[in-house]
């Protein structure tokens, strides 16, 4: 197995510990406060890294790193709520999403004539996000699923601008955007709701942004690896980790609908992936 792959493997681990310390605390903290410490911890330590790497802020394309930051923000929001309100399992299954919306999005933009084998792997997620969604029994379930789906939408914007972003500016850089964004889109969330945090829950909040932080790092340089490919479809394997910690800590057992749903979404994106990185630039 390649570097890439191995690198996408621990990433897909370490962002998994993520989401399970989210949940841990989830029950105490508002969703809101835990984006703000996530947020702006990392903020703080990005700009250090910044500081040390003597990396300037650049004046080009602020408003495309402001609707980076704009949708990471809302992204953390819906994901972090989605983790509160749903297992682990279907919480990262319905994330798994984004590239669906990525490649849906891209073509919309580019309007390019969608194939017959195209579509069908379309309809094929779509059929994987409703059963993972469930609409026929309406509920907050159902609702904080929804949210989930939002999550990946704001997230595959947030790629589509990493894409257009990275050719033109440092990891850092993007990074602090994003961070410093989401920041501020927290604050309004947690006004009349805010929770002092004991010296367990700070560590937590604390472990959480470092965690975060580590796999971003991780993850940018799985993505800089030879072949993407592989990296892309490996990534999928964070579905099985969410669903371990899931089980061991908290006895969340999918059901047989969800992982059907599920294999249907990550076998129709890697189908639709493989497919347009074969188209020419």
């Amino acid at each position: 197995m390649n570097q890439g792959a191995l690198l996408a493997i621990f990433a897909s681990l370490i962002f998994s510990v993520m989401n399970a310390l989210v949940k841990t605390i989830s029950d105490a903290i508002p969703t809101g406060e835990i984006v703000f410490f996530r947020s702006s911890i990392g903020c703080v330590l990005v700009l250090l890294l910044m500081y040390r790497h003597r990396i300037a802020f650049s004046r080009v394309d602020r408003p495309l790193l402001v609707l980076r930051g704009t949708m990471g923000g809302l992204y953390l929001i819906c994901y972090f709520y989605s983790i509160a309100h749903l297992t682990l399992a279907d919480a990262s299954m319905l994330a798994y999403l984004s590239p669906f919306f990525s490649i849906l999005l891209s073509l919309l933009v580019l309007r390019e004539r969608v194939s017959a084998c195209t579509a069908f792997w379309l309809t094929m997620v779509i059929i994987g996000a409703v059963l993972l969604v469930r609409p026929w029994h309406f509920s907050a379930y159902t609702l904080a699923s929804l949210v989930g789906v939002m999550s990946a939408v704001f997230a595959s914007i947030a790629y589509l601008s990493v894409n257009k972003l990275s050719k033109r500016h440092h990891n850092y850089e993007i990074v602090f955007y994003f961070l410093f964004i989401a920041t501020l889109i927290s604050l309004p969330l947690m006004w009349n709701a805010f929770v002092w945090p004991n010296a367990y829950q700070f560590a937590i909040l604390l472990a959480i942004a470092l965690v975060s932080l580590l796999g971003q790092v991780v993850l940018t340089q799985a993505f800089s690896s030879d072949n993407l490919i592989v990296v892309s479809v490996v990534r999928y394997i964070g579905i099985v980790f969410n669903i371990a910690w899931g089980w061991l800590f908290w006895h969340e057992i999918p059901l047989l609908l969800s992982l059907f749903g599920c294999l249907l979404v990550v076998v129709s994106c890697i189908q639709l992936g493989l497919r347009h990185r074969k188209k020419p630039a």
